[in-house]
C-alpha cells in the first residue's frame, strides 16, 4: 500500500509548519527489524556498545537489588520508559550510516553526546519521562504494599507465583498499572526523540507527532509495540543479556520507524 501523507490544516503561522505524518502498512515493523539489524552488522562494535552498556546495567541492577524484588522488577519496567532516551546514541549511528553510506565509517565518539544537537528539547524530553518513571515507581511499590502484605517475595517465589498463576489479583494489579504507564509513554515517545534529534524541534512538538503517528497508524503501532514488548522480555528473562542484541536492534530499528512515518522537512504534503 502507497504510503499517504497527513499534514496539519488551517491557518498555521508561516514560520510553523507541522510536519506530514504516513500511514504504513500494517506489518511495516518487519521492515525496521530488517533495517536495524542491517545497522548492527555494518557497524557492529559501536551498535553492540550501546547493548553492553544496557546488559551491565540489567546485571548491576539485579546484583545491588537481588533480594528485593519490589525494586528489581519496578527498574526493569523504567527499562521500557526510559528506553527512548538510552537509544539516542543508536539513534545517532543509524543517521550517520543513513547520511553517509556504507562505505564511510560512523563517527562512535559524536553519538556518545548526540544530545548535544538538541539539549533544550531532549532535555525537557528526558524530564517528563523521569516523572513519569517516578509516579509509575510509587504505583508499582504501593501495588505490591498491597498485596505482599507478608513481606516481599524472593524472585524465586515471585516466578513461582507466576508460573503457578497465584495471587492474580496482584499479577493484574501489577501489570496493569504498568500497561497504562507503558502505553501512555509509547504513544509520546514511539518517534518522539528521533524527531528531536534530527529536528531539532520542541518537546510538545515532538509529542504531538508521535501521537500522530500512532492516531494514523492503530495497527501497525499495535504490531511494533508488541515486538518491542517480545524483545526486552527476552532480554529480561535472560536476566539482562538478551539486551546486548534486542536493545542495539530496537534502538535502530526505532529510527527507521521515525524515517517511515514522518516525511523529510523538505517534502510537501500530497492531496
Amino acid at each position: 500500500m502507497p504510503d499517504r501523507d497527513f499534514a496539519g490544516e488551517g491557518g498555521a503561522p508561516p514560520h510553523f509548519s507541522f510536519p506530514a505524518v504516513r500511514e504504513v502498512e500494517a506489518l511495516r515493523a518487519i521492515v525496521w527489524l530488517k533495517r536495524g539489524m542491517a545497522d548492527i552488522r555494518a557497524r557492529p562494535a559501536a551498535s553492540l556498545f550501546y547493548g553492553l552498556c544496557f546488559a551491565l546495567m540489567g546485571v548491576v541492577l539485579l546484583l545491588v537489588f537481588r533480594f528485593a524484588v519490589d525494586y528489581t522488577s519496578t527498574f526493569a519496567m523504567g527499562f521500557a520508559l526510559l528506553g527512548p532516551f538510552l537509544c539516542i546514541g543508536l539513534y545517532d549511528l543509524s543517521r550517520q550510516r543513513e547520511q553517509l553510506g556504507d562505505g564511510r565509517k560512523v563517527n562512535f565518539r559524536k553519538s556518545l553526546v548526540a544530545w548535544r544537537e538538541n539539549p533544550g528539547g531532549i532535555g525537557i524530553y528526558v524530564l517528563i519521562l523521569t516523572v513519569v518513571f517516578l509516579v509509575w515507581a510509587r504505583a508499582s511499590l504501593v501495588t505490591f504494599a498491597l498485596f505482599e502484605s507478608r513481606g516481599m517475595p524472593s524472585w524465586e517465589a515471585f516466578f513461582l507465583q507466576l508460573a503457578a498463576m497465584q495471587n492474580i489479583g496482584f499479577m493484574l494489579a501489577f501489570f496493569g498499572v504498568g500497561l497504562i504507564f507503558a502505553t501512555i509513554v509509547f504513544a509520546f515517545s514511539v518517534i518522539s526523540i528521533p524527531y528531536l534529534l534530527d529536528r531539532r524541534a520542541d518537546a510538545v512538538t515532538a509529542a504531538a507527532v508521535s501521537v500522530m503517528s500512532l492516531v494514523r497508524n492503530p495497527l501497525a503501532m499495535f504490531i511494533w509495540a508488541m515486538l518491542i514488548a517480545l524483545l526486552l522480555g527476552f532480554g529480561l528473562l535472560t536476566a539482562y543479556i538478551g539486551l546486548l542484541l534486542t536493545g542495539p536492534l530496537i534502538g535502530h530499528a526505532s529510527w527507521h520507524a521515525y524515517r517511515d512515518l514522518v516525511a523529510p522537512a523538505t517534502a510537501a504534503p500530497t492531496a
